[in-house]
């Protein structure tokens, strides 16, 4: 298939690609706890064949070499030939991994023949029997008996009937200017799969996918769907010429002569239940036992759903982040021109326009699953690497996050699984000295809290000890001994999220380079969120991110300093105070004053932005109170403007790393307004 045909279905083979490399990564983490089961052995050949089929039809052999390989392993031990042996699971995940690598590579305008299987093929293949490898094909491809059905179909379409569906045989015939034969089998396989459960094909579903046959296939499906109706999905299929849909009879035709009984034998029915297998190119879909009305929701389901790029919804968001801007701009006009007639208009359209900013964040939303799939993988192959025994608590995986927020998130959350792999859970016998039960626990929950979203990570681990902590600092020269002496635990704690730190004896390909934490942190602060971390000596460590739903419209609270707006995001606004003069008072050098009984640190926001403006002489002044983590920090202004959309606009390149600022935007009067990072300023300051 050439570059150009290929690039046609390029975006949705990738993406069922990533569905199917997902799908096996989870049933090969199930399987490895138990292999001898038979369901998740077949689950797993049924999304390998989808694989295979899918890299056949697009032209990467390497990747259909290798998922033929594991097919072919995965065959034998569902047939009880061979079986599974926890090198091979080894081996299994590692194809895995060179698969996702061929992908990625693809995904990025290259191709799979840069990644050498061939050894892997080899071991996969090693010591299997011949007979087991040619058995499955002829029973697949073991015609219908002369003159009406074989048995084999007679006892599939009873099962079918039984079950409320209608066993059909659909003759499929492609027009002769097809020059995609094996994609257009693709579609028709992937529309039959939506609408039931397929049977077999003639020819094989491997003929199918290397296009080894001429202009005509057939398909054998159940579905509770009419003939008509299957004929009309069908012929809507581009180059599909003729759908002859036949109805399979439940009774089997006259035996055939002893000589025929002999030259293709009747499968055993373990066979006849094994033998089926999806087409080459369909979705991986659940096991074979399903109801036949779920099937027939799941597919009308299936068929209100669709994928939208990315970078559109980026687009969209764009635009709706400049109807928002507008929106501001014509209220303002309308305030100042005292026009109240355009009052009623005005208050329709922002509520037209909030109705699509809602519903433009929803399109953009998926749930933090997307990231969390990944984790079991990373906990097992750890635990085999670190020799740990650790168990992964995952809750909360339909909490929803901006996709952006989710692609940001997912580096940072490894850094933190490590560092609990790494650092806090023990080594079994190690815990079993301490009383702990041998395996440790490691859990990742998600929730939504206010107008945010909250990841929790914790474990049952050693903890940081601050003792351990502090006299590393001082080693480093961070802290004098007097300071140590006096700092409290929780502060000792902080430290190893100071940049460059670490509590690692020896650098190892995990930890120890003093980028883990500071690095956790500084993303989270740079996405508008907020990094907390709690620990307790041999209890565990708790770190708890707080991350704003989406990056790009914010309500903020707008603030002037002199002459000059700033905005600051109201995810980091506790409260606003007025604080008069006389209640001022300093302390260490510092002013502070006192808020509801507990003392609160006063900046004067001008001096820390290096500007001027703010009045020293007033009998009152505004405070913007934040909270970054556990502490509160107070910034005087001069005027507390109020609460606002902002859209959030980037500085560009040369502007985007001024110490304090995240961005800019547009107020309604068109002027622009820095957006400030207050969780830096504190950062500096301490």
């Amino acid at each position: 298939m050439s570059d150009m045909d290929m690039s046609q279905y390029l975006g949705a083979f990738l993406d069922e690609t990533d569905d199917n490399l997902q799908r096996l990564d989870d049933l090969l983490l199930a399987l490895e706890k138990d292999m001898v089961d038979m369901d998740v052995i077949n689950e797993i050949f049924r999304a390998a064949h989808t694989l295979k089929g899918m890299a056949g039809t697009m032209g990467f052999t390497q990747m259909m070499g290798l998922t033929h390989a594991m097919e072919d392993r995965l065959d034998e031990a569902r047939k009880g030939t061979r079986p599974l042996t926890e090198a091979d699971m080894n081996l299994l995940f590692t194809g895995l991994d060179n698969l996702q690598a061929m992908a990625d590579s693809i995904r990025g305008g290259g191709n799979d023949a840069h990644i050498d299987v061939s050894e892997m093929v080899a071991q996969l293949r090693n010591k299997a029997p011949m007979p087991a490898e040619s058995a499955p094909a002829q029973a697949e491809a073991a015609p219908a008996a002369a003159g009406g059905v074989s048995s084999q179909d007679a006892e599939w379409a009873k099962k079918a009937n039984d079950e409320g569906s209608n066993a059909y045989c659909v003759h499929i015939t492609l027009s002769q200017s097809c020059l995609l034969k094996a994609a257009r089998a693709y579609m028709v396989v992937n529309r039959l799969e939506e609408m039931g459960e397929i049977f077999r094909a003639e020819p094989p579903t491997d003929a199918l996918e290397r296009e080894e046959f001429e202009f005509e296939f057939t398909i054998y499906v159940a579905t509770p769907a009419s003939a008509e109706e299957v004929k009309t999905a069908l012929e809507k299929i581009g180059d599909v010429q003729t759908a002859d849909v036949e109805e399979v009879s439940a009774e089997a035709a006259p035996a055939p002569a002893p000589v025929q009984q002999e030259a293709a034998p009747t499968p055993e029915p373990a066979q006849q239940e094994a033998a089926p297998a999806p087409a080459a190119s369909a979705p991986a879909r659940p096991a074979a036992s399903s109801a036949a009305p779920a099937k027939k929701e799941g597919a009308k389901k299936s068929s209100q759903t669709v994928r939208v790029d990315i970078g559109r919804l980026d687009k969209l968001m764009n635009l709706v982040g400049e109807l928002v801007i507008s929106r501001a701009r014509i209220e303002r006009l309308v305030q100042e021109a005292r026009l109240r007639q355009f009052d009623e208009t005005l208050s329709q359209l922002g509520r037209i326009s909030g109705d699509i900013q809602e519903l433009v964040t929803k399109l953009r939303m998926v749930p933090v699953s997307f990231t969390f799939d990944r984790f079991p993988r990373l906990i097992r192959d750890l635990c085999k690497t670190l020799n740990k025994n650790v168990e992964l608590v995952l809750e909360g995986e339909d909490t929803e996050l901006d996709r952006t927020v989710i692609d940001e998130i997912g580096d940072p959350m490894v850094h933190l699984i490590r560092n609990s792999m790494d650092h806090g859970i023990e080594h079994p016998d190690e815990r079993k000295a301490l009383g702990k039960p041998e395996k440790g626990i490691l859990k990742i929950a998600a929730y939504q809290e206010g107008s945010g979203v909250v990841i929790e990570v914790s474990d049952d681990g050693a903890g940081i000890d601050p003792e351990k902590v502090k006299q590393k600092a001082i080693e480093r020269g961070i802290l004098t001994e007097d300071r140590a002496a006096i700092m409290s635990d929780e502060e000792a704690t902080q430290i190893v999220l100071l940049p460059g730190f670490s509590m690692a004896k020896q650098i190892t390909d995990l930890s120890g380079r003093g980028v883990g934490m500071d690095a956790v942190k500084t993303k989270v602060e740079a996405l508008g969120g907020q990094f907390d971390l709690t620990s307790k000596k041999n209890e565990g460590t708790n770190v708890y991110i707080r991350l704003p739903l989406t990056l790009a419209i914010v309500l903020s609270l707008l603030i002037k300093v002199g002459n000059e707006t700033y905005a600051i995001s109201l995810e980091n606004v506790e409260e606003t105070i007025m604080v008069r003069k006389e209640n001022i008072k300093t302390v260490h050098g510092e002013p502070t004053t006192l808020l509801r009984g507990e003392v609160l640190s006063l900046n004067i926001l001008g001096d820390i932005l290096g500007t001027s403006g703010i009045e020293r002489d007033k009998d009152e002044y505004p405070v913007v109170v934040v909270k970054i983590g556990k502490n509160k920090i107070g910034f005087i202004v001069s005027q507390l403007i109020g609460q606002q959309e902002i859209v959030i606009k980037s500085l560009g390149r040369f502007l985007s790393k001024i110490d304090g600022i995240t961005g800019g935007t547009i107020l309604g009067d068109g002027n622009v307004a820095l957006i400030l990072d207050v969780a830096s300023f504190y950062s500096t300051k301490n």
